[in-house]
């Protein structure tokens, strides 16, 4: 079990495996309330934290019920469900019937000084601005300061040195003060969506900064690429080889090989969608700019007989390498997709694992931890990689959860500490890095 400092009290909601209870502890926080209706990530967050979390949030928040206690600070991963729209009502009244109504039953009755909120990006977008300005009204209904302008981060634009991972996982995160009486005096958003200070983050490297040291062997053998999936990389690497002789850069459209064709050749009528037209066309010119080398290529790999029409395509979006076996790759079902290997796709919680084509493995259950700053200790039991790979991927990234939250405290401090002073002391006295309240060390440079 992981253990931290005592200090301020934070409740964690929607607490998945326990991201927001990494960055809240590494600041000095203790959780006194966990709430997490997935059994299997309950298990994981009590076998970390030792806290109790199954349990549903609807009846331990129901009218006349408060199983919540007092607390400082608030952080939730919550659900977003679309909101009433009907007639004209306002906040926290449209708000239920969601489980975001029954976040508001308990700042309502608690008041904690803080609230952390993390959602996907899309909560900031044009689809969801009425589910947007129901939160935001209802927050400043509830008595709390907060921009109605989204806050979007991501793990990359972070240096290592404050937590930073190699991982474009853009989220949304609502900060909120407790001030009391109705709010709408304006503020910003705490971060904004860029790196921070002069760090660029190009300058990340996946192997140096991500994988496991090279005297610390990976352990999951079903790791490591199978002899089909070996044959398609080497076919596409064959190609990128190849084209390279001729092209300073690769195109950046998906490459087709089922739609290789000469351009007076190619037909193409108004039933086709604009955007696979182009495909199409750009295919084409490609094919007639290079057809020697890519009729060459086909006949070496019979054609790319036996590969399914998935792994027929090529998204190289790795800009001026050399080499397919250089890069991050992903299977998708829109073809193979290749990228530099200086930070990764956001982990989903679905099998998309990222590739290290050097490496010719997928990454580990370790390394997709380490990817979201969990500690080196963290434990999930025996459960199947499948399963962790999940939690990985709906969990909320330390590093950015424990920045976020530290620029919140830091700029509201006046009125933070009028309420929760222990919560201003706490962040004020923490390393601006979660990794050293953590023990959590950057990996040794790899052998070569």
């Amino acid at each position: 079990m992981i253990t931290a400092r005592a200090g301020f009290r934070f409740v964690d909601l929607f607490a998945g495996i326990g991201g927001f209870h990494a960055a809240a502890s590494a600041l000095g926080g203790t959780g006194v309330y966990a709430n997490e209706i997935d059994p299997y990530a309950a298990a994981v967050y009590t076998r970390n934290w030792g806290l109790p979390a199954l349990g549903d949030i609807v009846p331990a928040t129901a009218d006349g019920v408060m199983e919540v206690p007092s607390h400082d600070l608030l952080t939730a991963g919550f659900p977003c469900q679309p909101f009433s729209k009907s007639g004209f009502q306002r906040g926290m009244d449209e708000a239920r019937g969601t489980l975001f109504w029954n976040i508001c039953r308990i700042l309502e009755e608690r008041q904690p000084a803080v609230v952390l909120l993390e959602n996907v990006r899309n909560l900031a977008g044009p689809r969801h601005a009425h589910e947007w300005d129901v939160i935001i009204r209802s927050l400043r209904e509830l008595g709390y300061r907060v921009s109605s302008t989204p806050a979007v981060f991501s793990p990359h634009l972070l240096p290592p040195w404050l937590g930073g991972r190699p991982q474009v996982r853009e989220r949304v995160f609502i900060a909120a003060t407790y001030v009391g009486g109705l709010q709408d005096v304006p503020v910003g958003p705490v971060v904004r969506n860029r790196a921070v200070g002069d760090w660029d983050p190009m300058g990340w490297d996946v192997e140096r900064d991500l994988l496991l040291p090279a005297d610390d062997p990976v352990e999951e053998e079903s790791l490591r690429l199978t002899a089909e999936e070996t044959r398609w990389i080497d076919a596409w690497d064959d190609l990128v080889q190849h084209l390279r002789k001729r092209m300073a850069r690769l195109p950046g459209f998906p490459i087709w090989a089922d739609e290789f064709r000469q351009v007076d050749e190619l037909v193409v009528d108004d039933t086709i969608p604009a955007w696979k037209a182009d495909f199409l066309r750009k295919n084409a010119r490609l094919y007639t700019d290079h057809r020697g080398v890519i009729d060459a290529w086909l006949a070496r790999w019979d054609g790319l007989d036996g590969f399914p029409p998935s792994r027929r395509k090529l998204e190289w979006q790795a800009q001026d390498e050399k080499r397919l076996w250089h890069t991050v790759m992903h299977f998708r079902p829109s073809g193979i997709r290749a990228k530099r290997a200086t930070y990764l796709p956001a982990l989903v919680a679905i099998t998309q694992t990222s590739i290290i084509g050097r490496e010719r493995r997928r990454i580990s259950t370790r390394e997709a931890a380490r990817l979201q700053g969990l500690p080196s200790q963290f434990d999930f039991g025996a459960q199947r990689a499948a399963l962790t790979y999940k939690q990985l991927g709906n969990g909320v990234n330390v590093g950015v959860a424990y920045y976020v939250l530290r620029q919140h405290v830091l700029r509201d401090e006046e009125l933070i500490a009028k309420r929760a002073p222990r919560l201003v002391d706490a962040v004020l006295s923490a390393p601006a890095n979660p990794d050293v309240v953590l023990e959590r060390h950057r990996p040794e440079a790899r052998a070569s």
